[in-house]
């Protein structure tokens, strides 16, 4: 236990700097709904952050997703839209060099409630490999939380990015 202790220091250290450090932008994990929940929740919370650039990672078609931030008077010029990623750890793969190369070092991270362990789990090797820090935004559901398993097989398919550029995904199956 007294081994522990400095491990748990340093993690709470390290949480208590992420929550001072202001975000640069707005990371949304996609994930097509019908009713586009995390879209409409974002374009809400957009309107709160009136400076932060926001990235959408896969999800709603386009012209759905420009209309809910159209309808809540984002400016269109904030959005970037990146239809790259096929599952949640490509949601992180096809962003974190573009958010590196612009100097992004903190960004609010947006998904559902259900889904967030299995992306902070992600974010945190994918981003982290970039240096980038993330606050957790979560969209109330009312889905169960995902199995553990998923955040543990994508922990590692996340792992065999950072030190492979492979991400194990499965081009022909959606895993969102």
């Amino acid at each position: 236990m007294i081994l522990a202790l400095p491990l748990l220091m340093w993690l709470g250290a390290k949480e208590a700097q992420n929550e001072y450090k202001q975000p640069q932008a707005v990371v949304v994990l996609g994930g097509s709904t019908k009713n586009l929940e995390r879209e409409r929740f974002t374009a809400k919370f957009a309107r709160e952050h009136p400076n932060l650039p926001i990235w959408i990672s896969g999800g709603s078609p386009p012209r759905s997703t420009q209309k809910v931030f159209a309808k809540a008077g984002i400016d269109p010029e904030r959005l970037h839209l990146d239809y790259e990623a096929v599952d949640t750890v490509t949601n992180f793969t096809t962003l974190v060099d573009d958010l590196q190369a612009r100097g992004i070092k903190n960004v609010y991270l947006i998904t559902s409630d259900f889904h967030m362990r299995r992306a902070c789990v992600i974010g945190e090797i994918v981003l982290g490999s970039r240096g980038i820090k993330f606050q957790s935004v979560a969209v109330p559901s009312e889905t169960r939380s995902e199995p553990v398993e998923k955040s543990i097989r994508d922990g590692a398919r996340a792992l065999l990015w950072v030190t492979t550029g492979y991400t194990g995904a499965n081009e022909g199956k959606n895993r969102y």
